[in-house]
């Protein structure tokens, strides 16, 4: 998993890429918060259009990236989630509380 971090104005945008496993979580997550601690964004988006594969640790992500900027008081865009991620998001109910906006660019 490669992660690419972006911080401007207050807006961090993380890019995903590979595949987000078990294995993988545990350093996404830490990146992750790292990333969130050093620029105390107000928007979070979180750039899925690299993610190869996914599987359920990828929500235990998405849910600490909601913490993060639920604790901030900021917001948390998901987008262009591919086909195989999407459907592992929508089994778990996931877009009841991220945002997740499939077409287009940040």
């Amino acid at each position: 998993m490669d992660i690419r971090t972006q911080s401007v104005d207050r807006n961090l945008l993380l890019e995903f890429s590979g595949e987000l496993d078990h294995h993988a979580a545990k350093n996404a997550i830490r990146e992750l918060e790292l990333a969130v601690d050093t620029a105390l964004p107000r928007r979070l988006v979180l750039d899925f259009n690299g993610v190869t594969f996914m599987d359920s640790s990828g929500i235990a992500l998405l849910l600490r990236a909601k913490r993060c900027m639920d604790a901030l008081e900021g917001s948390l865009l998901v987008c262009r989630v591919q086909p195989q991620a999407k459907r592992v998001m929508d089994a778990a109910g996931i877009d009841r509380l991220v945002h997740i906006k499939q077409e287009g660019t940040v």
